[in-house]
């Protein structure tokens, strides 16, 4: 079951709290002030962490070291960004995501290789898609039939440094283009996937859920004669 740190206990990351709850996994919550946590619903299972968020003995108390995933939904722009580099450099968090009020300074730190959103595009929705294992596709945009979709992909990072090529065929799918550091690029027959790289890729509708499941796990070397990826 995947573990998830959240750092905030307002709105935002009360709610990823509750619905990661509802959806299986297990959570913890971190926040400075304990008064915060009277938000937290009275049957919350969680951990509730008193302590500065990008403090890792705070994580450790957490389980920073067992997380799938960590968000940094604080109210506060410096302590979300170091918390997620923290949790991504010291303790190899892969899915790391830091909410970030100025769009200005979301787009630089983006362009640094560090994933953030700015307010004016937060929502609940958007941080699930950027941590939730096997999440559902959302799509950007669909053909006039409905059979066709524009969606971003979420990767585990064991498919960091594989070619797009491979990607497209392990999941089935025609990656339209990548966003890097923050810039828009189209891929060539060479391009690879790096960390930090944001892939779009046009699928079929009826193909998302297993577009996800394949994606989520790290891809397994083809054996010699195969033509399937398992």
């Amino acid at each position: 079951m995947p573990h998830f740190v959240i750092m905030g206990a307002g709105r935002v990351g009360v709610m990823l709290a509750h619905t990661l709850e509802d959806a299986g996994h297990s959570v913890a919550v971190i926040d400075q002030d304990d008064r915060s946590f009277r938000r937290l619903r009275r049957d919350f299972a969680g951990k509730k962490i008193t302590g500065v968020g990008f403090d890792q003995d705070t994580l450790r108390r957490a389980g920073i070291e067992d997380a799938y995933a960590f968000a940094a939904v604080s109210s506060g722009d410096n302590s979300n960004i170091i918390a997620a580099r923290v949790a991504r450099e010291t303790f190899g968090v892969g899915h790391v995501v830091a909410r970030i009020y100025d769009p200005n300074r979301a787009e630089f730190y983006q362009r640094l290789g560090i994933p953030t959103v700015a307010a004016v595009r937060w929502s609940t929705d958007q941080v699930l898609r950027r941590i939730l294992p096997e999440q559902a596709i959302a799509g950007d945009f669909r053909e006039a039939s409905g059979r066709l979709m524009l969606g971003e992909l979420q990767l585990h990072q064991g498919w960091a440094g594989r070619p797009l090529l491979e990607i497209e065929e392990a999941a089935g799918v025609r990656i339209a283009y990548i966003t890097r550091l923050g810039e828009g690029m189209l891929p060539s027959p060479e391009s690879s996937y790096q960390q930090g790289d944001t892939l779009h890729a046009m699928m079929r509708t009826e193909d998302i859920n297993e577009v996800s499941r394949v994606l989520a796990r790290a891809p397994e070397e083809k054996e010699e004669g195969e033509n399937l990826w398992r």
